[in-house]
């Protein structure tokens, strides 16, 4: 506890000295930078702003009110991290659930690790920052992904080291972004897995994959029967054709005395043993009986 009280101490100390306006800091060279940067300083919340680059979008109440509730009963475990805007006005980079949950329970100061930052190098910490944490959603975690990729132009093997996953794992990831928007929100509100959606993404028509979103959540189906529904869509399997047996040279022209005979298009199958079936068709009852007569009379 004599640790912690001293943390904090130092930290308010270090927080007057950043508002003296001749301490200002604004770059790694400045006097005093030294100290500031890379140290735990209780400054003003009110003196941080929200971080534009933020790449989460989506903040559960209920899980920030439980996170609300656990620091007024603990305090900030892990200090937020801000950039230096201006004299005594900072940016989140990372931690926004934290100094979220501060405000709402009217916390006035919060803990943070101050860094000296631009804005592109701010956008990368952040990304970087919350691609590693672990309660972001899939969607989320592509398009922070994609926002690397277009505005800091890292390649998915500079990610890979940035934020220590494999590139096929950042390559998941980024598939899930040729989804239906209807799909990603859907994957975001946890109706489906990831696993349904890396499913899901092998087919490129929208309205089918559409279709087997929807299946997907009026069936309840699993992530190994999506594969599968999917799989059929793909590789439909060959409908089985009937096989016809070439009916022998004696059979094809009996027919036709049988047809004129019978007043009837009479059909023959025949069999790969030589065995067959004549069959006479009959519309009425009265034709029934004119055909059976002309058998009797053929006896």
């Amino acid at each position: 506890m004599a640790k912690a009280t001293k943390k904090q101490a130092l930290g308010r100390g270090l927080s007057a000295l950043l508002k003296d306006p001749e301490n200002d800091i604004n770059s790694a060279k400045d006097k005093n930078a030294d100290t500031i940067i890379g140290s735990i300083v209780e400054l003003d919340i009110d003196s941080i702003e929200i971080n534009p680059f933020q790449p989460r979008t989506n903040f559960n109440e209920e899980t920030l009110r439980e996170l609300a509730s656990s620091i007024k009963e603990l305090g900030v475990i892990q200090p937020i991290t801000v950039r230096k805007l201006d004299f005594n006005t900072y940016q989140l980079v990372s931690g926004e659930r934290r100094f979220r949950a501060s405000k709402l329970i009217g916390l006035t100061t919060i803990p943070a690790y101050i860094r000296i930052a631009n804005d592109q190098e701010s956008l990368e910490m952040a990304l970087v920052e919350n691609i590693q944490r672990q309660d972001l959603d899939p969607i989320e975690i592509a398009l922070s992904y994609q926002r690397l990729i277009d505005e800091i132009a890292l390649t998915q093997e500079q990610m890979s080291e940035r934020v220590g996953k494999k590139r096929s794992t950042i390559a998941n990831y980024l598939r899930l972004l040729k989804l239906d928007p209807i799909i990603q929100t859907g994957m975001r509100d946890g109706f489906i897995s990831m696993g349904h959606g890396r499913a899901i993404i092998n087919i490129e028509d929208h309205d089918v994959q559409l279709d087997i979103y929807e299946k997907i959540i009026t069936d309840k189906l699993s992530v190994r029967a999506t594969e599968s529904l999917v799989k059929q869509h793909n590789n439909p399997s060959p409908k089985k054709t009937a096989k016809t047996q070439e009916l022998p040279k004696f059979v094809k022209k009996g027919i036709k005395d049988f047809s004129e005979y019978f007043g009837h298009k009479i059909s023959v199958k025949v069999s790969s043993n030589g065995k067959g079936q004549i069959t006479i068709p009959f519309h009425s009852e009265e034709d029934f009986n004119r055909i059976k007569k002309l058998v009797q009379r053929a006896k």
